[in-house]
């Protein structure tokens, strides 16, 4: 989760995620769409492949980024159930209840 919050502390690695939320991207598609080095570009992408954000794939010479948004989600959600106030007792619950039953009913 740290990596995560890390990576979206970055406001051009945020702007990279919304360009890839649309279409998968070249390295080189992605630079162009900013004013800075293609070595700064291409340390913002390992970031956000280091946090599991995006997903890389070597075509020929070109490298294609492409958005992992259900890494996000899950981040996202287990951290909003870790202070929502409302999810705390719910959770409590829900572990009680899968101690009592021995387990077998967390997936449902």
């Amino acid at each position: 989760m740290q990596r995560i919050f890390e990576a979206l502390s970055s406001a051009p690695r945020r702007k990279i995620l919304a360009y890839l939320a649309h279409a998968e991207l070249s390295a080189g598609d992605i630079a162009s769409r900013f004013e800075m080095s293609k070595p700064s570009i291409s340390q913002h992408l390992s970031i956000l492949e280091a946090a599991g954000l995006v997903a890389s794939e070597k075509r020929g010479q070109y490298v294609f980024y492409r958005l992992m948004p259900e890494s996000l989600t899950n981040t996202l959600n287990g951290f909003v159930q870790e202070v929502c106030p409302v999810a705390r007792p719910l959770r409590k619950e829900s572990a009680a209840l899968g101690a009592r039953t021995g387990g077998d009913d967390s997936a449902a």
